[in-house]
């Protein structure tokens, strides 16, 4: 497995930053990999060598090129109000034609799922109700997800929750499950935001593995 930095044209110009993660063998589909609000980090670069090493071609574009070219933030609260500016600054249609970029660059042999975390993860939702290319959504703890909450996937979805989240809270689990009853799995941790990031203090070592092993499974019966 190889990981490096590389470069995405989006359909309207745009050139687009993404860090690329290949199998060491052939692989067994792509993943889109979405990133939080913090940019396309340390973190975010090791999921996507995880990925790799489990046999998918991955791809992470960096979503803060649109208005902040290389933008990496820490995870402070400073930078957590920096990247939630940044975010507000990019039309969905934007980031949607940049999501539709790294679809493109794994366009070949076998299918492809969108995987986002946090800001990404409500990317990730929205991905599989437009992006027709996509075979399987995961979310882990969307954000900003009320609002699209009535958008039909035209894929499986797996969602990730933790119990005590308040950014993503259990309301916002609720709601989804009552607009699209089983057609959306949703699994729920003893954690908190971000329980997924080993760069924070709500890192929960026992959930974020559950929900590797949960994401793969679901990877494994919808993209191969």
């Amino acid at each position: 497995m190889t990981g490096c930095a590389i470069l995405l044209r989006a359909q309207d110009g745009h050139e687009v930053g993404a860090y690329e993660a290949v199998p060491a063998s052939k692989p067994r589909g792509g993943i889109v990999l979405l990133q939080e609000i913090f940019g396309v980090t340390a973190h975010i670069r090791r999921v996507c060598e995880g990925f790799a090493g489990k046999g998918y071609h991955t791809v992470a574009p960096a979503l803060f090129d649109r208005i902040d070219k290389g933008r990496e933030l820490g995870y402070s609260k400073e930078d957590a109000a920096t990247g939630r500016d940044l975010r507000s600054r990019i039309p969905w249609d934007q980031t949607h034609a940049d999501v539709v970029a790294a679809v493109r660059h794994l366009s070949g042999p076998g299918k492809i799922a969108s995987i986002g975390y946090c800001w990404g993860g409500t990317i990730a939702w929205r991905s599989a109700a437009e992006v027709e290319s996509i075979a399987a959504a995961v979310c882990y703890y969307p954000t900003q997800i009320l609002p699209f909450i009535s958008e039909t996937p035209g894929c499986p979805v797996l969602m990730h929750f933790g119990e005590t989240d308040q950014i993503a809270p259990l309301d916002h689990a609720g709601q989804l499950r009552a607009a699209h009853g089983a057609n959306v799995e949703i699994q729920v941790y003893p954690a908190s935001h971000g329980f997924n990031c080993d760069e924070i203090p709500n890192f929960h070592p026992a959930s974020a593995d559950l929900a590797f092993r949960r994401t793969l499974d679901f990877l494994g019966a919808h993209v191969g």
